[in-house]
Formats: C-alpha cells, structure tokens, sequence
C-alpha cells in the first residue's frame, strides 16, 4: 500500500512511520496488512486543523460534535482483533471523522460505515471521496440498528461504547463473522470479539478501553446522558 501524497506535509509519512513503531508494533500489534494501511492513511487529514500537530501522537483527538478520533493503538488493535480479509464486507458503527472507515476501505472489499451526526457523516464522505476510497458507503442512521440493508458482514467494529452487545448487530453478523465492540459501563469499558457460529456466538474479552458512548436504540439514551454529572 503506498501512502497518499500530500504537498501540503509531504513529511507526513515519516510521522505515520514512527507511530506505528513506536505507538502500536512495540505495544503487541503484529497484523502485517493492518500495519501497512496505517503507514498508508493520512491520519492528519482526519482532524481538525487545530489539532493536525497533534495527528500522530498516541491519544484520541477531539473531532467537534463531542465526538473524539480514537487513539492509533487502540484503532490498531480493534483492527487486529476485527482481521478483515481482501474478499470481506465489512460494517463500522460510529464514522466519526472517516479515518478507520479509510482504514477499513484498504483491509476490506466493501465497507458500510453508519454515523448518527449528520455533519460528521457528510464531512467524512467528503474526505474518503478525495482519497478515491469509493468501497466505502456512509449512511446516517442510529449505528445500533447496525445497516441490515447490506447484512450479512464478515465483520462489525464499533467505535464507541455499549452497555451492552445489541442484539441487532449480532443478527447481521455472517456465519464465521466476528464483532469487535467496547462494553461495559459509561466510564470505562472491556474491548469484546463476538464470533458467528450458526446461531451462537463466542464472546472473548481483552483490555480496558474507554470510549465516548453509543448512543441509540440498543445503546445509550441520549436524553438520560445529558441529564448525569
């Protein structure tokens, strides 16, 4: 995968080198095709110019709308534990700013990513566009219905945190599919891997995470959200 040219910081491809040295390979992540697409993706591209100094240090960044771009590491793992092969499709919940989505268009065949922000959603379509990654769809929705319009996936990764697996995304998972999600409770949270074997599932639990919430249906309400300290 070559990286994107950008005039603008022709740098840049330096600083993604060294994140992933120094910020995700020397942390465990071994996954050689999720490596190369990080080495590939503009991340500065996927933050406000604001904060675009800060692109390839290993913490999340605020991206408006209260909405956070996940730490590299974290966005790295979550993508070794989801293992998207070249023939999958793929869902992500949670766009955000777009850059797992662009992440995703490399690893995956087809990608479907949901946003519930209008803004963000429109912002992110515009930045994937100009990179040429048309593999990958958005929709605005509410993320926790998943977008059972293209089920099954292979994989579904979601990037905020659920006080429980939904149900939904579960059902649009293929048979061998595999979900990565954060659960647990609003302030902190245990990454999962839910894998598809007919109809059961086998959920597997790894580190502490903390993520800014899902919110929707089979997720969070928003309105008790704002109501808390």
């Amino acid at each position: 995968m070559r990286p994107w040219n950008d005039p603008q910081r022709p740098d840049w491809p330096l600083e993604a080198e060294r994140m992933v040295q120094e910020q995700i390979l020397a942390r465990g992540v071994r996954n050689p095709r999720v490596l190369a697409a990080m080495r590939a993706i503009p991340r500065h591209l996927f933050v406000p110019p604001q904060e675009q100094r800060w692109a390839y240090v290993d913490n999340p960044l605020p991206i408006g709308y209260g909405q956070t771009i996940s730490q590299p590491y974290i966005v790295a793992r979550m993508l070794e534990l989801l293992d998207p092969q070249p023939e999958d499709k793929v869902l992500e919940v949670g766009t955000g700013s777009g850059y797992q989505a662009a992440l995703l268009g490399l690893l995956a065949n087809e990608v479907h990513t949901v946003e519930r922000i209008p803004q963000l959603a429109e912002e992110a379509a515009a930045r994937l566009a100009r990179l040429g990654l048309d593999n990958v769809h958005v929709h605005i929705t509410d993320g926790t219905l998943g977008w059972p319009q293209a089920a099954p996936y292979d994989g579904i990764v979601v990037a905020a945190a659920a006080p429980k697996v939904p149900q939904a995304l579960l059902a649009q998972l293929a048979d061998g599919g595999r979900l990565v999600i954060p659960v647990g409770h609003r302030y902190g949270q245990t990454l999962e891997r839910w894998v598809r074997h007919g109809n059961t599932f086998h959920r597997e639990r790894f580190e502490p995470v903390a993520f800014v919430p899902l919110i929707g249906q089979e997720g969070w309400d928003e309105s008790s959200l704002a109501a808390s300290p």
